[in-house]
């Protein structure tokens, strides 16, 4: 009996692991016995189990009393551990990470984990359907803003109560058998078809990086992703030739937009595109504070904002575009391009003829606000059909208006612009330049083997 009373015995056995096959998975007990009774604690792993059993291995070991009215030792707290479930925590990670992230980042992020935490279930009993799920994780619980909002329809609001009662602890993934289901989930889609590269990629960054959090709150001791044996399929990072238009085809494109209806406003649009390479989140935002245009030959432009589309549901202000920094740059560094005579005629053209909006924007939406994917994309996929052959049209070539960024950059490095420059005018590393853009640069074979038959000689002497 100790100080206050309590009783307590030094007559402890602790007994091995035991594993118990249950419906919804296995279980692991571990059972000792104090003073001739038995007590027992149940894991979801054998990793917890074996940890639980060798604090009470030592404990016995450093001849510590055991309170014969609760199986414990004494230098033990009476209340059990509360274990974070993977759902809490991933809200947790939602909500750290929205404030400072941009809208495509936010919905990237609830996308892998709506797409992860279905692999970390404890049981299939009442389970709702993987729709219900889906809609209920992307589309509420990991949007911090709408979370605050309040809750969801009944519906849904089933499906995340479901959910979040039945989520594995964070600890567990310390477990390889529990980690390897949730890394293979990622190498899917939601038919079941295998998901591409660079999306297994993307949403295994931000798992790792998601459990990284986990271990600086205190749920793990190291990060397991880091040491478990999953390879992801191979990332193919190049542009496809295919997609680049030629300077031919990109004027037959221009023009073919002047000639649809709708379409004269937005030839600028996709001129930038092709002639100095912006992104089209870039072109959305440009503004006319940004062009040093002379009366003819080469002006510039000086980028400094992005208005990339994410949708009014992961934006802070609720609109689809949020206007940011350029994509990895710092809020107050600007990029600047050079612009061709032949885009410095198209944007003089297109300021005489269209103005700009109130704010400034050269390009606009049909009542006035941020030009939408949807509008210039239909313009786009019109334009094609106008202005290539029936073959091209059935072809990747410059099937997304995005490509006309490749053709540009394409174009600088076949016509000998250094690398570093072609880099710094697009907005990229030297080295991811040239690892997307390697099979784009013509010509470079030829030389090659010029240089060798030079090497060589003839064999004469």
């Amino acid at each position: 009996m100790n100080s206050a009373g309590e009783p307590t015995t030094y007559d402890v056995r602790v007994w091995a692991v035991t594993k118990r096959q249950r419906r919804e998975g296995p279980t692991y007990r571990v059972r000792w016995m104090v003073a001739g009774k038995e007590w027992h604690e149940t894991f979801r792993t054998r990793a917890l189990a074996d940890s639980f059993r060798s604090d009470l291995i030592s404990i016995t070991r450093r001849g510590e009393p055991f309170s014969t009215t609760t199986g414990q030792p004494l230098s033990w707290k009476r209340t059990e551990p509360v274990l974070t479930s993977w759902y809490e925590h991933a809200c947790a990670y939602v909500d750290m990470k929205w404030p400072h992230a941009a809208g495509k980042s936010r919905q990237g992020i609830a996308d892998s984990l709506a797409t992860i935490t279905p692999a970390l279930l404890t049981s299939t009993k009442s389970r709702p359907s993987v729709t219900s799920m889906r809609a209920a994780l992307y589309g509420w619980s990991f949007n911090a803003r709408r979370r605050a909002a309040g809750p969801p329809d009944e519906h849904l609001r089933r499906a995340e109560r479901w959910v979040a009662a039945n989520t594995r602890p964070v600890s567990d993934l310390a477990d390889p058998a529990v980690l390897r289901p949730a890394l293979d989930a990622l190498a899917l889609r939601m038919d079941g078809k295998p998901a591409s590269a660079s999306t297994v990629s993307r949403k295994r960054a931000i798992f790792y990086n998601c459990v990284e959090y986990a271990v600086e709150l205190g749920h793990l001791t190291g990060n397991p992703i880091a040491s478990i044996k999953w390879r992801a399929p191979k990332i193919t990072e190049a542009v496809n030739p295919r997609v680049v238009i030629n300077h031919g085809q990109a004027q037959a494109l221009l023009a073919a937009v002047r000639q649809l209806r709708s379409g004269p406003p937005l030839v600028a649009f996709f001129a930038v595109m092709y002639y100095a390479a912006l992104r089209p989140g870039e072109a959305v935002d440009l503004r006319k504070d940004a062009l040093s245009l002379p009366k003819s030959g080469w002006g510039e432009l000086y980028l400094s904002t992005s208005a990339p589309s994410a949708g009014r549901s992961w934006s802070e202000t609720g609109t689809r575009r949020e206007p940011r920094q350029l994509k990895h740059r710092g809020t107050e560094e600007v990029r600047i391009v050079p612009c061709p005579p032949a885009l410095t005629t198209i944007l003089r053209d297109h300021l005489d003829e269209h103005g700009t909006t109130p704010d400034g924007r050269l390009f606009r939406g049909v009542r006035g606000g941020p030009l939408s994917e949807s509008l210039y994309g239909r313009l786009w996929a019109k334009a094609r059909v106008e202005a290539l052959t029936d073959e091209d049209t059935a072809s990747p070539l410059a099937r997304r208006p995005y490509d006309l960024r490749h053709a540009a950059v394409s174009t600088w490095l076949n016509g000998g612009v250094p690398a570093p420059q072609v880099a710094a005018w697009a907005g990229h590393s030297v080295d991811v330049l040239l690892r997307v853009y390697a099979k784009c640069i013509a010509g470079q074979d030829d030389i090659a083997r010029r240089r060798i038959e030079e090497a060589l000689g003839d064999g004469r002497s």
